[in-house]
């Protein structure tokens, strides 16, 4: 019996977390989506174990291709919604994968008492490799803001960011998705679990409760109409 792909059994994991949602949304940039992915869905010890499990599995995969290092220093996960994926991510990389790995995050607000500093976990010292770890990109925002963040800390080396889902898209003001907008500014590889394209295929062959696909024909013709007018 053969294993089922990555991609397949991340979607399998975002159907049954309900974290992933096929019909008619309106997203913040105002287009009408086929689907939606709610990060907030993982919300118990289970849940964000297993996201942070698929992360580690990504992320062994791309250093055995060669497209990440080996001796990655700290996973950091931007605030607030990055800091479940980092840590999680790091505790899967050690226990399940041998990877002596810290987690940072960053305070929305400096602490001038205590420990003070901006960055919680493993404090960022120059040249330390540094993953990110996010989850849906749009437009790149999060990552433009983290940056000069890091770099204001140490001269550290951003090696990669690591996303849940690449939706694919055109950003607004260009025809590059925001995963290449974002690496031919930054010069790091961004990677994700799955793609738009794999999780509708995924969905096509599994099944809901009562035997019916998840993606039916109508909703992956929807689906393939919006990658038509906002895919890159």
């Amino acid at each position: 019996m053969t294993t089922a792909s990555l991609d397949h059994r991340f979607t399998e994991f975002l159907l049954e977390s309900q974290a992933l949602k096929f019909g008619d949304f309106t997203l913040k940039s105002g287009r009408k989506s086929p689907y939606f992915i709610n990060a907030g869905a993982f919300n118990d010890g289970r849940k964000i174990a297993t996201l942070g499990a698929f992360y580690a599995e990504k992320i062994v995969e791309e250093i055995k291709a060669g497209n990440l290092p080996a001796d990655i220093d700290t996973v950091f996960g931007p605030a607030y919604k990055g800091i479940p994926l980092g840590v999680s991510t790091a505790i899967a990389l050690t226990s399940a994968h041998g990877m002596e790995v810290g987690y940072t995050f960053d305070r929305k607000e400096k602490k001038d008492h205590g420990d003070g500093g901006m960055m919680v976990g493993t404090q960022l010292k120059d040249d330390m490799k540094v993953l990110l770890v996010d989850d849906v990109m749009t437009a790149g925002t999060a990552v433009r803001e983290v940056i000069p963040k890091l770099k204001a800390e140490a001269d550290v080396e951003v090696v990669g960011l690591v996303l849940s889902v690449d939706r694919m898209e055109k950003t607004k003001d260009s025809d590059l998705s925001a995963v290449k907008a974002v690496e031919a500014e930054f010069g790091f590889p961004v990677f994700a679990i799955a793609n738009v394209r794999e999780i509708f295929e995924a969905g096509q062959h599994i099944e809901t409760s009562d035997g019916q696909p998840y993606v039916t024909p109508e909703i992956k013709a929807a689906a393939d109409a919006y990658l038509e007018q906002y895919g890159a």
